[in-house]
């Protein structure tokens, strides 16, 4: 019986093991495979300023830092930016055109340059610029809302370096509520207050600043960033994951160029029995002959000296698919394509290159939306705020706020099709089965519906105006053929006759 005992004991145990993951063990290949228990903040704490300065480093040197930034740029804000539209309606349901015309031009004066930022030096387009820029590279973007009563000027914003925000102020409080790097939380975990430096901390050197704060309540400042995980009051910069293996490919590249460099130079070593015996033209170091050769001239060595060539083969031919590989790995932990961060069109078909295409433009489309919710519709509040309350001259009383602040949509910018034919009738198809509206094609063109009707109908005025025909009708109608004009010279009758 003992030896059932220990037989069904042992069967047991096995199948007990059997039932771990695979991925919670700690046998030898996993030995190297540490993690901790631990909040967001805790593992952001000690590494943001050194994860953000390496972020900014290689945004100055590295080549694909830089596109990536570029990519950004030109991807989620674009040329014109995030523009505003105002689809406020009357008591009636019909649009109020007066009312939307006057919001949308009062909106377009305070985003020239000189109106929007504190500083004067922007537009509100290099502002998106600057935030979406801001955002990748350091992980988070400060920004404070400046209200006064000025009539004339009742609103800017004024963009703060992440710097300002002190990550080592941490303190619990006796009220339930606690400062995590810098930021003053309820018991809930909201923004209370921001402790911002006096002064830049690194303008007069790394410990030679002042470090005393100034308290600034959460309502008049932007602190926009991507959170990984609940309870987290600090951002990380988007190349974080993808930073070790940017500044290893671009090392490995100078170590490539650098033997590149030295096996074109075709170099070698005289010897002998000796060691001796070979005066050279000239010395190095005041000790060593060198010899400087020259094309097409040969010299005849002392006898017993020998000639060793030293002859690097780089660079090698395995270097283009490393270089492949690891780039790779750093576009998929930036969001974006290799053939975009690359610039790198070998062996892209129409499909292949749609499909990353799209699924990048998606990518795209989430920062757009990020920077509408978290950025531009909350400066977009504040401004129609102060401006209805105290500009003069300003056609739209405080009391209808709700009305046009509810009623603003913000349109970011789209992207040509990648075989304009295929799309086109492939939006058509869509249409005349129902399955689409004109309003999602034109969503891609980064404008409504309304706007496309506005400009056919002013085109058609334009046209008559000026007594031009045009061979189109949109929209589905007939199309009729234009009949030649054909001038009768009268050559051909006199032929006949």
């Amino acid at each position: 019986m003992a030896i059932w005992d220990n037989l069904f004991k042992q069967r047991k145990k096995t199948n007990k093991k059997q039932r771990h993951y695979k991925a919670a063990q700690s046998n030898n290949l996993f030995a190297d495979w540490i993690g901790g228990s631990s909040n967001a903040d805790s593992n952001i704490k000690f590494n943001l300023r050194k994860i953000r300065d390496r972020c900014r480093e290689q945004a100055r040197n590295n080549d694909y830092a830089k596109r990536y930034l570029q990519l950004l740029v030109t991807n989620v804000v674009g040329q014109n930016g995030i523009r505003m539209q105002s689809k406020a309606r009357n008591d009636d349901g019909n649009l109020d055109t007066i009312g939307n015309q006057v919001l949308e031009n009062e909106w377009k004066k305070w985003c020239r340059i000189g109106n929007c930022t504190i500083d004067g030096k922007m537009s509100f387009v290099d502002a998106q610029k600057l935030f979406i820029e801001t955002l990748a590279r350091d992980g988070e973007v400060l920004i404070r809302h400046i209200t006064t009563n000025n009539p004339l000027d009742p609103y800017r914003i004024q963009f703060l370096d992440a710097d300002y925000l002190d990550e080592e102020e941490n303190k619990t409080l006796n009220n339930g509520q606690e400062i995590i790097m810098g930021v003053k939380l309820d018991k809930y975990g909201k923004p209370i207050t921001y402790y911002l430096f006096k002064e830049h901390p690194h303008n007069k050197g790394f410990n030679n600043y002042d470090r005393s704060h100034i308290e600034v309540p959460a309502q008049d400042i932007i602190h926009a960033f991507q959170a990984d995980r609940p309870e987290q009051t600090r951002g990380l910069p988007f190349m974080t994951t993808a930073l070790s293996r940017m500044k290893m490919l671009d090392g490995y590249e100078e170590a490539e160029l650098v033997a590149a460099r030295v096996g074109a130079s075709k170099m070698g070593f005289f010897t002998s029995p000796a060691g001796d015996g070979y005066t050279g033209e000239d010395t190095d170091d005041d000790y060593t002959p060198v010899m400087n050769a020259e094309a097409g001239t040969f010299e005849q060595l002392p006898d017993g000296m020998d000639f060793k060539t030293f002859d690097p083969q780089h660079p090698s031919s395995g270097f283009d698919g490393f270089h492949k590989s690891i780039l790779r790995g750093i576009a998929s932990g930036l969001g974006i394509s290799y053939v975009s961060l690359a610039n790198n069109l070998e062996g892209v078909n129409y499909s292949s290159i749609r499909q990353g295409t799209l699924e990048e433009r998606d990518n795209y489309r989430i920062l757009q939306r990020f920077m509408i919710d978290h950025f531009i519709q909350p400066v977009f509040d504040k401004w129609l705020l102060q401006t209805m309350s105290f500009k003069d001259n300003f056609m739209l009383p405080p009391d209808k706020y709700d009305k046009f602040a509810d009623n603003a949509i913000f349109v970011p910018r789209s992207w040509g099709w990648i075989d304009p034919v295929k799309e086109v009738k492939a939006n058509i198809d869509g249409l005349n089965a129902g399955v689409v509206t004109m309003q999602d094609v034109q969503a891609n063109y980064g404008r409504d519906v309304e706007e496309l009707f506005e400009q056919h109908s002013r085109e058609e005025e334009i046209a008559k105006l000026y007594d031009v025909k045009t061979a189109y009708q949109p929209f589905g109608a007939i199309k009729m053929p234009i009949d030649a004009e054909i001038q009768d010279d009268g050559d051909e009758d006199e032929q006949g006759e």
